[in-house]
This record gives C-alpha cells, sequence and structure tokens, in this order.
C-alpha cells in the first residue's frame, strides 16, 4: 500500500471547481464563533461540493489568519457570502425553493438514518453557535432538525463534526457515492 501523490489523486484546480456542477445544497454557518471552525467549514464545503456557504452573526469572514489555517485554500474554490440576518437568509433562501434542515436537537428532531435527503431536491443545512446552538428565531422557519445519534455521556459534537456528518450522508444520498 502507498499513499497516492497530487497527481494521483486527480485533484480538479479552484477555477475548475468553481465551474463544475454543484450539488444541490447550502451550508449556513449561524454565529460561530471559532475561526478554526469556519475555516474547517469551508474545507468540508469543498469536498462535499456544495453549491455556497453562507456565513451569518457574528461568523468572522476571510481573509483571516486563522480560518486560512484550516481551510487550506478552500476559501478561494468555496462560494461564499456574508449575511448578517440568519433568519432573513433562511426566509430567502426557503422562497428560492430550499429545505430548511437544522442540524439541532429539538422536541421534533429526526435522527440522522432515518432521514431520506433525496426528497429535498434543494436543500439548506443550517449548524449553530458552539455553546448556544441554533438562533431561536430560526426554529419556526425551518422544515426539519436533525439530530445526530450520539451513545456517549455527551451530547454535543464539534459544530465542524456535525456539519460534515451530516453533509457526507445528503451527498452520499443524492448520488455523490
Amino acid at each position: 500500500m502507498k499513499k497516492l501523490s497530487m497527481e494521483e489523486l486527480n485533484r480538479v484546480t479552484p477555477e475548475q471547481f468553481k465551474s463544475q456542477d454543484k450539488f444541490p445544497i447550502v451550508m449556513v454557518l449561524d454565529s460561530i464563533r471559532s475561526m478554526n471552525n469556519v475555516g474547517s467549514v469551508f474545507r468540508t464545503c469543498d469536498a462535499m461540493n456544495v453549491e455556497k456557504l453562507y456565513l451569518c452573526g457574528i461568523t468572522a469572514c476571510p481573509p483571516q489568519k486563522e480560518i486560512a489555517k484550516t481551510a487550506l485554500g478552500a476559501t478561494e474554490s468555496v462560494d461564499w457570502e456574508y449575511v448578517e440576518d440568519v433568519a432573513a437568509l433562511a426566509r430567502r433562501l426557503h422562497e428560492e425553493g430550499y429545505t430548511i434542515a437544522i442540524v439541532e436537537q429539538t422536541d421534533e428532531s429526526v435522527m440522522l438514518p432515518r432521514i431520506d435527503f433525496t426528497q429535498y431536491p434543494k436543500l439548506c443545512l443550517i449548524v449553530g453557535n458552539e455553546v448556544f446552538g441554533i438562533s431561536d428565531a430560526l426554529l419556526p422557519l425551518c422544515d426539519l432538525a436533525v439530530e445526530i445519534p450520539q451513545f456517549g455521556t455527551k451530547h454535543s459534537l464539534n459544530v465542524t463534526i456535525a456539519a460534515g456528518m451530516v453533509l457526507w450522508e445528503a451527498v452520499k444520498q443524492k448520488g455523490g457515492l
């Protein structure tokens, strides 16, 4: 067994990435406080070929050294936009036909393995603040609350891990794997 070289990985250039067809998924960061987490989600959005990443509330925007450290160049490939008001963004995306899905534990959340993402032609996934979760203003606007099953003593995951798990499942179901 040997590791593959960059040439053997057949990676596209940032320019090719920008022009290739994307999965009909947008990712929204709702007041993420850690710039390292922001950079990690940029990288995950690149890996999962999402349409766009929205940064909302207190979420920091590139260029920032701490974002660049974990994004590893994904701030150049991923289409992104800052929108201050996450609820206004959710309303706009809903009007554009996106299903608004929050990654949050609620009294109506659905466990990730039970969700059929193929029934949502356009999907908006929102992850919230590392301490407080999703903004309360989003709760009445969401169509779906996604919960990730957990079996330990903690009942939360790092926001980047949660975003990656849900994005991977959605992309897998939409024909990515």
